[in-house]
């Protein structure tokens, strides 16, 4: 399918956008049938070089939410679901977003369900949203989806804000000390080697450390960059290799201090999809199925992928779930009451709402307790430097008494 740019004009005002079709005259068609005498049509150049490059998603979380309440405001005011997508492209602020729209809203004109027509847009709409709207359409209740669904990704998006603050602050002060330690050692250290030489006799074996450490990040700082880019390419390799996923994932969830955060997030991440997904009537299996995909996790993913091959077979969800190191006996305790009671969507929305509880309380108490420790280990770098410097110095002084 071709994208045409229009100018054209209605029985209200002259209106401009693009329409989807397989050619300008089927393009021309369509929009006579809206009621829009064309003034102007001409197809869109599609090259590489006039394409919008994006990475991950191009849309804010910040504006898709907003989209998703704002649209769920116009469908249960009675605006139809066309001219809400129409409407819609011309507020959101996202570019890709209001392209998405307009062909959205052309797709939509043509006959095709709203869930069919968002899902020729993956790096928008992940397959949650797609899932959601479709159990919208089967209910008639389409605002209710859109509803829950910004719910959703605004308790997802506010913790993960709040795992990223947390781990924000080390990661600046650490990088920070590497730029000081670098600095001291190429400008500030130098200027005192010629003249520690010239004492004669044996210096400090703290203050030999570091002239050392001198001479080699003078001398050999390619050995330094060639590290620390073997490092991380070891890391995108690992990420893209499923085991490598596993190995990494294990360590992140076991690693001191950010581990628990993590694991929290990860667990309130799981719980509120399969919340949302459940409350919206979306079969177990297909939730389970998509919980795995988009949980980000592949340990946590791991279990989830077996408590729905447990489920086919006939046994519990919980079964995988149980002595599992990553999961608290508190997540099969909760599920197994909601599977009895048939209650298992609002048992899971408590679990996440006790999970996101949690992470706030923990990346606060966390950010109190690292910016004293970063601060420590800072001026301990700094001071180590400093010192052996110094050393030497007193020696001098001390040798000058004596004469």
């Amino acid at each position: 399918m071709a994208r045409f740019q229009y100018v054209g004009r209605d029985r209200k005002a002259v209106r401009k956008g693009i329409v989807q079709a397989a050619n300008q005259r089927e393009a021309a068609m369509k929009l006579r049938d809206d009621g829009i005498r064309i003034t102007e049509i001409k197809q869109m150049a599609s090259t590489t070089l006039q394409k919008d490059i994006a990475f991950g998603n191009p849309v804010k979380r910040e504006q898709f939410i907003m989209f998703l309440r704002q649209f769920a405001t116009l469908m249960r005011a009675g605006v139809t679901i066309v001219d809400s997508c129409v409407i819609l492209a011309q507020q959101v602020e996202s570019k890709a977003l209001r392209r998405a729209l307009v062909e959205i809203s052309d797709d939509l004109k043509s006959g095709n369900a709203l869930s069919e027509s968002v899902k020729k847009f993956p790096r928008i709409f992940e397959p949650l949203v797609v899932n959601l709207l479709q159990a919208g359409e089967l209910t008639g209740s389409i605002d209710d989806s859109l509803d829950t669904l910004a719910l959703h990704f605004e308790k997802a998006h506010a913790t993960r804000q709040k795992v990223v603050s947390a781990m924000t602050y080390p990661v600046i002060v650490a990088i920070l000390a590497v730029g000081v330690v670098i600095f001291l050692l190429t400008s500030i250290v130098p200027m005192f080697v010629e003249m520690f030489s010239s004492f004669g006799g044996e210096l400090p074996l703290l203050t030999r450390f570091v002239m050392g450490a001198s001479d080699f990040v003078q001398g050999y700082w390619y050995v330094l960059v060639a590290v620390a880019g073997l490092f991380s390419g070891g890391l995108w390799l690992l990420r893209r290799d499923e085991k490598g996923r596993y190995v990494l994932d294990t360590f992140l969830l076991k690693m001191p201090l950010f581990g628990n955060i993590l694991k929290k997030a990860a667990l309130a991440r799981m719980t509120r999809t399969l919340s949302s997904l459940f409350s919206s009537s979306v079969p177990i299996l297909t939730a389970l199925t998509m919980v795995e995909r988009v949980v980000g996790n592949e340990v946590i993913g791991k279990v989830i992928l077996q408590s729905r091959d447990g489920l086919e077979r006939g046994e519990s969800m919980t079964g995988p779930m149980k002595g599992h190191w990553a999961f608290p006996p508190l997540i099969p305790h909760m599920i197994s009451i909601g599977e009895e009671t048939g209650a298992l969507d609002h048992m899971l929305e408590r679990v996440a709402e006790f999970y996101e509880k949690e992470v706030d309380a923990e990346t606060d108490k966390l950010k109190a307790m690292i910016e004293p420790l970063m601060i420590v280990f800072l001026a301990g770098l700094v001071g180590t430097i400093v010192m052996a410097i110094m050393l030497p110095m007193f020696g001098m002084f001390e040798n000058m008494d004596n004469m």
